[in-house]
């Protein structure tokens, strides 16, 4: 059984998995490895463990080594040039009127490779920016345009609940959301109210959605009849979050029962 540790590269990043090479990792140390864009460092968020053959769908990269003081320095100088590269890059957008918002660049371990991430309501057409930018900075440019919740992550924020968006927290991946989850929840329907900051639903609604889907599976519809323990009643409403349900007898009084205190008639 072969060995896999899984490494991220950026804060809520996605986890990508190498081969240890039989180096001694734990979980938070740092490391060099080869990707599709050269040399970079990475953190050790899995350490190495065992896995079946069918569970790897391709051969693995190995970890390169254990970053070093100097690796560490050297990203360090680079994330100095990575202002510079913006601004100079910003420049140029202006010069040349391209409709895009920049985001950030991003240096290689190596320095021999700069990519820069924007977004834009269409398609772009940035060749120009990039013989500019290779000229100025003599080294490998790509440009990557990305989404709305890309760009968030990218960004950071703020969400409705005051804290900093889930995104560039924690989520290392987006779960597919959709507006049923929020009919399920019973949230309102607005879109200003169940958006995030990139535009599109929140995605804490996803959080929470199996566990409504749950309880609403267990709760009594509206206007069923119910046998409770002082006799039959029915329902009113259902609350989810309490797992209770408001039933009204047949006197015209109106209780508040636990899903376990009744039992479904018709």
């Amino acid at each position: 059984m072969p060995e896999i540790v899984g490494i991220r590269f950026k804060r809520a990043g996605r986890v990508y998995y190498f081969d240890p090479a039989g180096i001694d990792l734990e979980i938070n140390d740092c490391v060099v490895v080869n990707t599709g864009r050269g040399p970079e460092l990475g953190h050790v968020v899995i350490s190495p463990k065992q896995v079946l053959v069918s569970e790897i769908a391709k051969p693995l990269k190995p970890v390169v080594r254990k970053a070093e003081a100097e690796d560490i320095k050297r990203a360090q100088e680079f994330e100095d040039k990575e202002r510079e590269a913006l601004a100079e890059c910003s420049k140029l957008i202006a010069k040349l009127h391209l409709p895009m918002k920049l985001l950030s660049a991003e240096y290689n371990l190596d320095g021999n490779r700069l990519n820069f991430f924007f977004s834009a309501g269409e398609r772009v057409d940035f060749r120009e920016l990039v013989r500019e930018l290779t000229s100025r900075f003599k080294v490998r440019v790509e440009l990557r345009q990305v989404g709305p919740r890309d760009e968030a992550k990218l960004m950071g924020g703020f969400g409705r609940c005051g804290r900093p968006i889930c995104c560039m927290s924690f989520l290392s991946e987006f779960a597919p959301v959709s507006i049923r989850m929020a009919k399920e929840q019973d949230l309102p329907l607005n879109p200003m109210k169940i958006s995030g900051v990139c535009g599109r639903l929140l995605c804490c609604l996803g959080y929470e959605s199996e566990q409504y889907h749950t309880i609403k599976g267990r709760l009594p519809k509206e206007g069923q009849r119910v046998s409770t323990p002082t006799g039959v009643a029915s329902v009113v409403s259902g609350n989810p979050l309490k797992e209770t349900v408001l039933v009204e007898m047949e006197g015209g009084a109106r209780v508040e029962l636990s899903i376990n205190e009744v039992t479904i008639l018709d």
